[in-house]
């Protein structure tokens, strides 16, 4: 039977998505990417933000409507959304045979076959404090030369506007053990480079360790041979150590890449979001990194229109960008959840501000990130190969300064052939808005 599998979301449902693409692959299944070849059909959703919920409910009825046309012998959902929204989904899109929810997607075969053979409808909603499942080998969808790395599952945060942790559970981390024999095996196919992600990738291990124990977690996975760069994404800045600061310079394959997602500058909003710290205190964590770090590329995200946001609260967090100059940044308008303490907060600030808000961050960012780009002319930087443009004659590539999918892109021109994977010594000879322009230095 051919499956289509539709993966949404962030990048830890990226991983969770190759686990049960594996699964599948494992007991037979064909997967495609034509939905007019697909005999079934899985869509692992996502919900952390209105746009995110809309585009999977979307994804849902698309399949739904395959399904009513006989088309498609099943309809599985799982993620996010289904955990969520089991019942609703259920009563609103009756197509959907199956919920698997975010401890049970390893039961993803054994579904779709009492579906298809049994004609049977089910769900299966193991407890979302359970484990986190990990282990089961991946069909990488992310071209093979980079992996995303789940350390960890859940998170114990309680932010006000975040629904995480009532849909995914509390903290989990992974065995280190199992996470060094995964990414042994991912090297082993071809992988590069290693992104490890959680929902707070600076406590791993306090549960099971008693201690946090990322700088212990890199040092293993460093000792990997055939592996070039390590990367760390979703660190909490009040979280960060000085042993973990010192990981990150000393190990070489340690990119000196670090995403700190800070949400605002305005010590009154972060109060109100439930966050552990301070702007004086975020300030004291990036300017420790910076001195034992010079060359190290910070990541950040904001949240405009926050309830109670004022003008005040808004001109704290541009004038902090102007002052910090980080090196990528994102920003997102608040998004009202059901659920969460900030849903029912009081002065709910008008859509159209929120936007207005936020484009007046993303443009001053965008001024910063151009400035820092014109800055690296003439450097010579290493960069990993991602593809070519065979209509412009360029190769594509990142720096380790750059996340796969959210950062800039270094567009290289060279007369040799390039494979994906490769790195390569390039000079830098321009810059066009977030990307740079390069060319291949001969060694």
């Amino acid at each position: 039977m051919k499956v289509l599998f539709i993966s949404l979301g962030c990048d830890k449902n990226t991983v969770d998505s190759e686990m049960m693409l594996g699964i599948l692959a494992g007991h037979g299944y064909e997967i495609t990417d034509s939905e007019e070849d697909a005999e079934a059909a899985i869509v692992n959703s996502c919900c952390f933000i209105g746009d995110a919920k809309q585009e999977s409910i979307e994804n849902i009825l698309q399949m739904a409507e395959l399904k009513k046309q006989g088309r498609l012998k099943a309809l599985i959902v799982t993620g996010c959304l289904g955990q969520r929204y089991t019942q609703d989904i259920h009563k609103e899109i009756p197509e959907v045979d199956a919920i698997l929810g975010i401890s049970s997607w390893d039961k993803i075969a054994e579904a779709l076959d009492e579906i298809v053979k049994q004609n049977k409808t089910l769900d299966r909603l193991a407890d979302i404090q359970s484990p986190a499942l990990c282990g089961y080998d991946r069909l990488l969808t992310t071209g093979g030369y980079y992996a995303y790395l789940k350390i960890a599952e859940g998170c114990n945060k309680r932010c006000t506007y975040c629904v995480i942790p009532y849909v995914r559970g509390n903290y989990r981390s992974v065995d280190m053990d199992t996470l060094v024999d995964e990414a042994k095996k991912l090297v082993e196919r071809g992988v590069k480079e290693l992104i490890l992600v959680a929902q707070e990738t600076t406590l791993y291990g306090v549960d099971i360790y008693g201690k946090k124990s990322l700088p212990e977690l890199l040092k293993k996975l460093a000792e990997i041979e055939e592996l070039r760069w390590i990367r760390i994404l979703y660190c909490y800045p009040e979280e960060i150590t000085d042993e973990l600061i010192d990981t990150i310079k000393n190990e070489p394959k340690v990119c000196h890449y670090l995403d700190i997602p800070i949400q605002h500058a305005s010590d009154n909003v972060l109060r109100q979001m439930a966050r552990k710290t301070t702007r004086a205190e975020i300030t004291q964590s990036i300017s420790k990194l910076r001195e034992a770090i010079p060359d190290i590329a910070l990541r950040t995200t904001f949240i405009t229109g926050f309830p109670g946001e004022t003008r005040a609260d808004h001109k704290e967090m541009l004038d902090f960008v102007k002052e910090i100059r980080f090196d990528r940044l994102g920003a997102f308008c608040y998004s009202r959840e059901e659920g969460t303490k900030a849903a029912a907060l009081a002065k709910q600030v008008p859509d159209f501000v929120k936007k207005v808000r936020r484009n007046r961050v993303m443009r001053l960012q965008q001024e910063i990130a151009w400035t820092k780009a014109q800055e690296m002319t003439d450097q010579i930087i290493d960069v990993m190969i991602e593809g070519k443009i065979v209509s412009d004659g360029v190769y594509v590539g990142r720096t380790y300064k750059d996340a796969p999918g959210v950062d800039g892109e270094v567009f290289v021109e060279c007369s040799r052939d390039l494979m994906s994977g490769d790195f390569v010594k390039v000079r830098v000879t321009g810059s066009k808005e977030y990307d740079l322009l390069a060319e291949v230095v001969e060694e």
